[in-house]
């Protein structure tokens, strides 16, 4: 058992390249994670770490050992926790990351179902729009659109990501008439700037026929990172707002919206949920995964977010 924790202390280390973040993450302090790995290395007789006051990097044998060993502690850890369930029912802490705005408007709603079925899981919900590294930062799953997959890491898809061209009655009403994509250039935008570069991306109009492409060409009135933000924004009259559709359905079953060119969208790709791939899946993760599937499902969600 000692040593077994000698190799999670190095792993960790590993991932996060500091004693100091490895030992937070477990709840020690870094001179015991330092001397977990240090009495590692004598049982092993090599030198796993290259050690400065700076950094902590791996040696050619510590990377070596690294990979033989890392997917089997998962594994281990996996199974040990499923063993551990309550009375046959997934347990445990279920750290998942997903945006602020997206997550309180419709993954928050599926709480009180899913801790009725799964009383013995304890949500950890962190809510940013910043794509999370799943592994190194220890979450069980995310979920979101536009992410890179890193190796390691499985998406299944909830629905399609579609941004829409949405105003309010009034400014559509005191503003010229938008019949093609082109007379966008003479109307004021609400864009939408990545939270990861702080730049507005340039965007394609796909129309019904995915043959169809324009580039959107709305002028710049101003710039938000939230579509929930534009949203609200546009409702007041100020433009016309590129968003997401799980932020402007609402909106536009109230009537406080209305599509602009509602034969032309943004395909953005995939709302998906991310998890860790392993060979034994932990219960609390095949759980939230398998529910969010369904959940979606029943509520017709992906028919909603879809502007097709």
């Amino acid at each position: 058992m000692e040593t077994f924790s000698s190799i999670e202390c190095f792993v960790r280390s590993a991932e996060v390249g500091s004693f100091a973040e490895a030992a937070r993450r477990l709840s020690l302090t870094p001179a015991a994670v330092g001397k977990s790995v240090a009495k590692l290395e004598v049982r092993l007789g090599v030198r796993l770490f290259q050690r400065s006051t700076r950094s902590l990097t791996l040696t050619e044998a510590g990377q070596l050992f690294l990979d033989q060993v890392s997917g089997s502690l998962t594994t281990i850890q996996n199974a040990v926790a499923n063993l551990s369930s309550v009375e046959g029912l997934p347990a445990g802490t279920l750290k998942v990351s997903m945006g602020a705005a997206f997550g309180c408007l419709h993954i928050v709603p599926m709480l009180g179902e899913f801790l009725r079925r799964y009383p013995a899981i304890n949500p950890d919900w962190h809510f940013d729009n910043r794509q999370v590294d799943l592994i190194a930062q220890g979450f069980d799953a995310a979920i979101g659109g536009g992410f890179e997959l890193p190796q390691g890491v499985i998406a299944r898809k909830l629905s399609p990501a579609h941004r829409i061209l949405v105003a309010s009655t009034d400014y559509l009403q005191a503003n010229p008439e938008i019949i093609e994509p082109d007379d966008l250039s003479h109307h004021d935008g609400i864009l939408i700037r990545s939270p990861q570069t702080g730049r507005v991306r340039s965007w394609q109009l796909t129309g019904r026929n995915p043959q169809n492409c324009q580039p959107l060409m709305l002028k710049a009135r101003m710039t938000m990172s939230d579509s929930e933000a534009a949203c609200r924004t546009a409702a007041q009259g100020l433009g016309i707002a590129l968003v997401s559709m799980p932020f402007a359905v609402g909106y536009l079953e109230a009537g406080t919206l209305q599509r602009v060119l509602p034969d032309w969208f943004v395909d953005d790709g995939n709302i998906s949920i991310y998890y860790a791939e392993h060979k034994l899946l932990p219960g609390k993760t095949r759980a939230f995964v398998d529910f969010l599937i369904e959940q979606f499902a029943e509520r017709g969600l992906a028919r909603r977010f879809s502007a097709i």
